[in-house]
Parts: C-alpha cells; sequence; structure tokens
C-alpha cells in the first residue's frame, strides 16, 4: 500500500510548483503560509508551524521571506509583549483572493469527474491518515526515536 502515499506525495508536489504564484513573488510553498495567515488573522508563528505540519525553524524562514516581501506583519500581543501575532499586509491581502481563487480552480480540477459523495469519502480517508501521521508527526517533532 506504498503506492498510496506515494501518490499524495505527487499530488503535493504538483500543487507546491504552481508557477502562476511566482508573478507575486511567492515561492514554493510560502502561498500556503500567506493563505493560513489570512484564514487566521492574529495567529502566532508556533500554531502555523502545526497547522502546515513543518519545523519551527522551516515555519521562521518562509515568514521571514514574506515579511522581507511585504506580504505579512508581525505585531506585538497587547498583553504579552514577548508574542508576535501574524498579520497579512495590505499587500497580501490584496494576493490572497487570487490564492483563494487558485485554490478552488485547483480543487475543481482535482475534484474533476468525482461525484459529491466520492469527494467527500476522499476527504474523510485523508483527515484519519493526516489523524494517524500527526501522532508519529508530535512524537519524533519532540526529539523521539520511532521504534521498529
Amino acid at each position: 500500500m506504498k503506492e498510496i502515499l506515494r501518490e499524495i506525495g505527487m499530488i503535493a508536489r504538483a500543487l507546491d510548483s504552481n508557477i502562476e504564484f511566482k508573478e507575486f513573488d511567492l515561492t514554493k510553498g510560502q502561498y500556503l503560509y500567506l493563505v493560513r495567515i489570512c484564514e487566521n488573522p492574529g495567529i502566532i508563528q508556533e500554531k502555523l508551524a502545526e497547522m502546515i505540519k513543518v519545523d519551527r525553524t522551516t515555519a521562521a524562514r518562509a515568514i521571514k521571506k514574506l515579511e522581507i516581501q511585504g506580504l505579512i506583519e508581525k505585531k506585538n500581543d497587547e498583553e504579552n509583549k514577548k508574542i508576535k501575532k501574524l498579520y497579512a499586509s495590505d499587500k497580501g491581502e490584496t494576493v490572497y483572493p487570487f490564492l483563494q481563487k487558485e485554490g478552488e480552480y485547483t480543487d475543481k480540477v482535482a475534484l474533476s469527474g468525482f461525484s459529491l459523495d466520492e469527494a467527500e469519502t476522499m476527504l474523510h480517508l485523508l483527515q484519519r491518515v493526516r489523524k494517524n501521521i500527526e501522532v508519529d508527526w508530535e512524537f519524533v517533532k519532540k526529539g523521539n526515536k520511532r521504534g521498529d
């Protein structure tokens, strides 16, 4: 059954290499950060990394690039100045509708020929796969080693 994860990997890589995002100077995978920040204004970096399933260093690099490009802003939390919240800048907000439209188009293409029931079944099955993997991901992320 290793073919299932290979298929998922190929799909993910194909989606990550969307050439249309280059027009906004978004590199591979960066669009996902911007979309999540737009959808969750005020999210903190750690939660964003967890949501996307990347380590903190990877998230920090992507966030820094988005900040340098003027697509996002970091703002201090009102109560705890050590906490930096992430928001889309005006420039980021203008890019977001394009990213939404691209996401909708990709969904349409990817699910072409599937019935609504089939698409819902696939969603539920993939959510189960993600939940299974999240347990292991959290375990390894904390520095633990997997047993065989």
